[in-house]
């Protein structure tokens, strides 16, 4: 995500590198790349006129402290680069936010959201998705299907209400999607549910029946919160229709679907400024699980580069059992884990969602994001589930005769087999020294603490695919029968000179 807007910032950390003070000249020449990117990001001129001064005025008028104190007291040395950019970060911060983290509830506690916008956007699948976030926060959903324009809308949410186990209201045949939201509110207060989200039609372009229905819908069930459904490739166009849906209806907040196939983000940047309703949550996936709500300076921070770990660290907690965590962190400090303990954090991983989007959170990982493979965390999983239980527990007994049969069983090469055992072995020994040093390199880390001792399957990678592998350590014998051969061809060099 982002990587147009992406390119200007770090163009623009790495031209002031390596100043002594900023002036008027090098701001004005780092402010030329970050004005690129966000045009090419189509974000609205005014909005970049004014991102760019407020900016500028900052970097030139604030004074900057070149000595601060972390939150554990050590002083660290603040260049006037790092200092431009923690501007910018609080800028873009402030243009997307800032944002209600709850939603209201209406007079009657019910937690009611109406879903507008137009048609194609994804509202059916948003509808669900909000109903599944809701429900794990303990609420009890009903979901009210009342997008009778669009064919199969109503049979689409049953399903979807189905794989998450929550009801679904439709009306009879030929009822008006007002009088089937009406009856849903009145089904939800009779039956004890705490939270409603209304899936309403939508139309190819904005039109006078579509804004009478959704105004009707909206004074007879008085919803607590409407929001917007846009489609973030829609790009700037997404906050023309945002404009328009709120000159005629009061919106309480927008949702950004398709965020993680847009590489521009104009509308994320733009949309707060020009109608000022905010973002409340994001869509970055097809699956379910792929709503999450909308952190102005978690987005900053990933434009910036610098990853977002709180985001990361939410992700975790919806995953992982902390208890269990706990215990596997001190197994891995300890030294004493397999490969079944990687096999379990290959599963973490995957419920997380794509690779790559992990890898965009992490700080100073994010560049390396696109050229994540995705593929390689199956293809250990393959070779890890071709072993049996004694090779997972201690991966040092595979010899060549075993490395052949699970690379036979996991359709893989025997030298892969190989790397994957050295690149472990190697990862085991780092680990157990950190443990030996009382774990305090790994509670240092922000955000994570001795909980994030869990083994990274990422690091088992093969460098070539794009992961952040260790580099292959190749068995005793290998390395040995390399050095016979460099001997013999010093021998062979010295035998030709003398000739």
């Amino acid at each position: 995500m982002f990587e147009t807007l992406t390119r200007g910032f770090t163009a623009a950390r790495e031209k002031l590198g390596g100043i002594r003070e900023l002036n008027e000249a090098n701001v004005d020449a780092s402010l030329r790349d970050v004005r690129m990117s966000l045009l090419e990001a189509d974000v609205d001129f005014g909005v970049v006129k004014d991102f760019l001064a407020r900016v500028k005025e900052r970097a030139l008028g604030e004074k900057v402290e070149t000595r601060v104190r972390d939150a554990a007291g050590r002083q660290l040395r603040v260049t006037p680069g790092q200092h431009f950019i923690k501007i910018c970060e609080e800028e873009l911060t402030s243009l997307m936010g800032p944002v209600e983290p709850t939603l209201a509830r209406d007079p009657a506690g019910i937690t009611s959201v109406m879903l507008l916008g137009l048609q194609g956007v994804g509202k059916t699948t948003v509808a669900a998705k909000l109903a599944r976030h809701l429900r794990r926060e303990g609420r009890r959903v009903l979901l009210v299907a009342a997008d009778v324009q669009r064919p199969a809308a109503v049979l689409q949410l049953q399903q979807l209400g189905a794989r998450i186990e929550v009801p679904v209201h439709t009306g009879a045949a030929g009822e008006r999607p007002p009088e089937i939201c009406a009856a849903a509110a009145r089904r939800a207060r009779s039956e004890g549910f705490d939270a409603i989200v209304y899936d309403t039609a939508g139309r190819l372009a904005i039109d006078a029946e579509l804004m009478h229905e959704l105004a009707e819908i909206h004074r007879l069930c008085a919803p607590a919160n409407a929001l917007l459904v846009c489609d973030a490739l829609m790009g700037r166009d997404a906050v023309q229709v945002a404009k328009a849906f709120a000159e005629q209806l009061p919106l309480d907040g927008l949702i950004l679907t398709k965020l993680d196939g847009d590489a521009r983000g104009g509308a994320a940047l733009t949309v707060k400024a020009v109608t000022g309703v905010p973002i409340r949550f994001i869509g970055t996936g097809e699956a379910l699980d792929r709503l999450e709500p909308f952190r102005p300076e978690g987005l900053a921070s990933r434009i910036l580069g610098m990853g977002d770990v709180v985001g990361l660290v939410r992700d975790f907690e919806q995953v992982v059992d902390q208890a269990e965590a706990e215990q596997d962190a001190e197994r891995l400090l300890a030294g004493r884990f397999g490969l079944e303990d990687l096999l379990k954090q290959l599963q973490v991983i995957q419920k997380l969602g794509p690779l790559r989007e992990v890898f965009a959170k992490l700080p100073m990982f994010g560049s390396l994001a696109e050229q994540v493979d995705e593929r390689e965390l199956g293809k250990v999983e393959a070779l890890i589930r071709s072993m049996t239980p004694a090779e997972r527990a201690r991966p040092e007994i595979i010899d060549k005769s075993r490395a052949t049969r699970i690379a036979r069983g996991s359709g893989r090469r025997s030298k892969e087999v190989r790397d994957l055992v050295g690149r472990f072995g190697q990862m085991r020994e780092m680990m157990s020294s950190v443990g030996a040093r009382g774990g305090g390199l790994l509670s240092r880390i922000p955000g994570l603490g001795r909980g994030a001792g869990a083994l990274d399957p990422s690091a088992l990678l093969s460098p070539a695919s794009g992961g952040a592998g260790l580099p292959a350590r190749q068995p005793a014998r290998s390395r040995s029968r390399q050095k016979d051969k460099r001997r013999q061809a010093r021998r062979a060099r010295k035998k030709n000179r003398r000739r």
